[in-house]
């Protein structure tokens, strides 16, 4: 098995080379996940920047949910014990994400930066890099779901 701390540096590789918050997740599992490196983009690509860039739920946490849904979600709709372990699992992954950064929403994430939200996605520059916390996010996101994946299994 992987190391937490292992798909941690490759989400945030993902995140460096390009990839939204939530694709930098969801492609670190993709192998486990069953899916190839162009659909794990496409499937996360509409939750980056806090879905859409609306600063809403953080992408990282986005595309956490979509392993832990894909790796350990439900598919019998009447199993009301199954829809609350996974809920609970979930529930799991905001708590321990919020504890070490604070909050779970991206506008809070990232407070200190300038612009509004939008559909227009900021340049990727060195300057981008430095000035984003979201590296570390993502390296958070995918280390934390890891753990849970053990923990789990």
């Amino acid at each position: 098995m992987t190391a937490p701390e292992e798909k941690g540096r490759l989400a945030q590789e993902n995140f460096e080379s390009g990839c939204s918050c939530s694709q930098a997740v969801l492609l670190a599992f993709a192998p486990e996940c069953g899916l190839d490196r162009e659909t794990a983009l496409r499937l996360a690509s509409s939750f980056g920047g806090g879905f859409g860039r609306m600063r809403e739920l953080c992408g990282a946490l986005s595309g956490a949910g979509m392993v832990l849904g894909l790796l350990r979600g439900y598919t019998d709709l009447t199993d009301k014990p199954a829809k609350q372990r996974h809920y609970d699992l979930i529930q799991r992954l905001c708590r321990r994400f919020e504890e070490e950064q604070g909050h779970l929403r991206c506008a809070d994430l990232l407070e200190k930066l300038q612009g509004e939200p939008g559909p227009a996605p900021a340049d990727r520059t060195p300057e981008y890099y430095k000035a984003r916390p979201c590296g570390r996010l993502v390296a958070c996101a995918a280390r934390i779901t890891q753990e849970l994946l053990e923990e789990t299994a």
